[in-house]
This record gives structure tokens, sequence and C-alpha cells, in this order.
């Protein structure tokens, strides 16, 4: 649970000291630290991708995965998710004071939960028990919760909650499995997450959008492979 309560622990932090102490970030610096947190991803995904030691594997699991999460197209699904769920909640706020809390706190929960890096990072740390991930992700929504205080106000911090419990119970379940998962598997689930983690990191550069969340069923691929292979091999 450590990477869990340091994500939302940085959300809560840097949230309030976007709502009392800063007052606005210019454009250009916020575009600034999008390209440095970008570039930062990427190193990260890819060497965790190197961690790999069945290459055709790797790409046999980005290849397909790829294909049955663009049919299901969980990234539509997610931003419907998202969507629904500022409906919900803004939708009977008329006063501006109310509109702004409840603005600034779906607004971060929804960019801070609905993530492909929330739900890889949550489960390596409880797999692998390697939070490197989610470290990284403290430091990107703190950045955006800067933002999202001053522009916003205290909501945003209140977002640290359905964070910490969603990123707290992938972790969580993630920690039961484990014992259904031998040390190989686990690594190479988690290389393949690491390089769809990249993935996120050129979206940030806006290099060219891609849809990680349709990437996800790739990190499950070589759990389904390799348990097939050992129970053939005896």
């Amino acid at each position: 649970m450590l990477g869990p309560i340091v994500n939302a622990a940085a959300v809560v932090i840097f949230a309030l000291a976007g709502t009392f102490l800063v007052k606005g970030i210019p454009e250009r610096v916020e575009e600034i630290i999008k390209k440095a947190i970008g570039l930062s991803i990427i190193f990260i995904g890819i060497k965790g991708a190197f961690d790999n030691e069945r290459i055709l594997l790797l790409i046999m699991s980005m290849v397909f995965g790829a294909i049955i999460g663009e049919l299901i197209d969980i990234d539509k699904w997610m931003n419907k998710l998202g969507k629904w769920a500022e409906r919900k909640l803004i939708k009977n706020n008329q006063a501006e004071t109310k509109h702004n809390f409840a603005k600034g706190f779906v607004s971060a929960t929804i960019l801070f939960c609905t993530g492909s890096m929330a739900i890889i990072g949550s489960m390596q740390s409880g797999l692998q028990g390697n939070h490197q991930i989610l470290f990284t992700k403290s430091v990107m929504d703190g950045s955006m919760s800067i933002l999202f205080g001053a522009a916003f106000g205290i909501g945003a911090a209140f977002s640290a909650i359905p964070l910490l419990i969603y990123q707290g119970g992938i972790a969580l379940a993630s920690t039961f499995i484990r014992d259904l998962l031998n040390p190989e598997i686990i690594r190479e689930m988690s290389a393949v997450g690491s390089l769809i983690i990249s993935a996120i990191g050129f979206n940030f550069l806006s290099v060219k959008e891609i849809k990680v969340a349709n990437l996800i069923p790739a990190m499950f691929i070589p759990w389904v492979y390799l348990t097939i292979a050992q129970y053939f091999q005896g």
C-alpha cells in the first residue's frame, strides 16, 4: 500500500499548496513540466521493459493485447465513465463555490484514477512491491494538483480519497493473486506493463496520441501463455 498512500498524500499536499499559495501558473511553465514528466515516464517504462527475457512473448502480448483492447475499446468506456461521473456530481450545483469544488474534485479524480498508469502501477505495487511507477505518478499528479488547486480550490485535494481507495484496492487484489503467479509470469507481465507505461510518456510529449487504455489487456497475455505452456510441460 506504500505506493497508493504516497500518491494520495502528494495529491493532498500539492492541491492545498495550489489552493492557498499559488495564484496561477503560466501556460508555458505548465507545458514544459508536462514535457519533462513525459520524458521521465518514457525512460522508466523502457527501463522496466528491459527486464523482459522473452522478447517474442512481449511482442505477441502487445499485438494481441492491443487487438483485444481495441475491440472492447476500453479507452472509450473509461472516458464515458468519467463524463458520467462529472455530469452526476456537477449538474445540481448552481452556486459558484459549490461548482468549483465539484469541478475540481471530479476533474482531478477522473484524471488521477482513470489513467492506465494507475492500474499498471498499482498492480506492480501489489505483485512485486515495486512502487516506482506510482512514485513517478505521484510527481505527475502533484504537479497537476497544483494547477487544479489554483483553478478550482480545495475540491481537488478531496480527490485523494477515491484515488487511495481505487489504487489501494487494485494493489491489494494483486497481492492476493500473487500466489497464483510464479516469478517468471510476474516478470513478463511487469515488462509488458512497463512498455505500455512508456506510451503514456509519448502522449505527454504530444507526439502522437496513443489510446493507452486499449493496451492494458496486453499485460495479461504472458500470464495466460505461460500458464498454458507450464501445464503442457507438466
